[in-house]
């Protein structure tokens, strides 16, 4: 039915808002449709704040959430994403789960100055409790969702100040839960669009073969590197970062992106016009996804 990405600074009250966003969902649903929230203290994540002092433990929690995000992914089933969401390109992953299991997408956006986010950090204990460096560093880090862009549209926003969700706010949510866009198809039905037959098999070859080149060539001194998809096509380029990318790192990004693909070759799609299934095409929507998550 639909996805609730609620995202904010860490420390923001976006757990209060989460709860409150279910409280007011129940009582709308009928019995076919459930409301799940899921939380990073939910017991199929229990995420620690500490995942978010180090890049490597913070891709692991990404990595899990966005699994456990996938399977729970339901036409009958409103679920509510509570945790910091705080980089874009996570968030259009999100947003590409969602739209090829054709549910509806809403964004949250628990609004919050720095200070008093901070003050409420330190009210907090043991695991709950982000480290001061950490708060600082997601501070600086986190990019703030635009109703211009369609992964985080509609975007709705919520003032830590206001003791609950506004009527009129949640009616709007409501409206857009039940009632907003699926997606943008061609013409006024919907025509799902399957991959090709042999989709499965270019998705795992082509990404083995340029994850292959990525651990061949690389250096340790970062900066552009040219790959090829498939032998006599043009060299895709990547930019990595100014370190040794560990094989680990990188199959668990291939695993990630693999999995959000094959969801598109099993359901179809609804988007305009087709997916590219061929080396060239899964070759760059890898290539794409690959710089975006190295550079974090």
């Amino acid at each position: 039915m639909s996805l609730i990405t609620i995202t904010g600074y860490p420390a923001s009250g976006k757990s209060s808002r989460a709860s409150q966003l279910q409280a007011f969902l129940q009582e709308k649903v009928d019995a076919s449709k459930e409301v799940i929230l899921l939380s990073e203290k939910s017991h199929l994540l229990d995420i620690k704040r500490s995942s978010y002092d180090n890049s490597a433990a913070e891709k692991l929690a990404r990595g899990a959430l966005l699994t456990a995000i996938i399977r729970l992914l339901s036409p009958n089933t409103i679920l509510i994403i509570d945790a910091p969401n705080y980089i874009k390109g996570f968030r259009y992953q999100i947003y590409c789960a969602a739209r090829e299991v054709k549910v509806r997408v809403v964004t949250v956006y628990v609004l919050a100055p720095q200070e008093q986010c901070r003050q409420w950090n330190k009210l907090r204990e043991g695991d709950d409790r982000y480290s001061d460096e950490t708060l600082e560093n997601l501070f600086l880090r986190y990019e703030e969702p635009s109703s211009m862009v369609r992964w985080d549209s509609p975007l709705f926003t919520l003032l830590w100040s206001d003791e609950s969700i506004p009527q009129t706010t949640l009616d709007a949510i409501w409206g857009a839960v039940e009632k907003g866009k699926v997606s943008n198809p061609n013409s006024g039905t919907v025509a799902t669009v399957k991959a090709p037959t042999d989709a499965l098999a270019t998705l795992e070859r082509t990404t083995l073969l340029i994850m292959q080149q990525i651990m061949s060539a690389q250096d340790g001194s970062g900066g552009v590197m040219a790959l090829s998809p498939a032998p006599g096509f043009s060299p895709l380029k990547l930019t990595i970062p100014p370190r040794n990318v560990t094989l680990p790192e990188l199959s668990r990004l291939k695993r990630q992106f693999v999995t959000v693909q094959k969801k598109v070759i099993t359901l179809g799609t609804i988007e305009r016009g087709s997916v590219d299934w061929s080396e060239k095409g899964v070759g760059e929507r890898f290539v794409v996804f690959l710089e975006e998550q190295l550079q974090r």
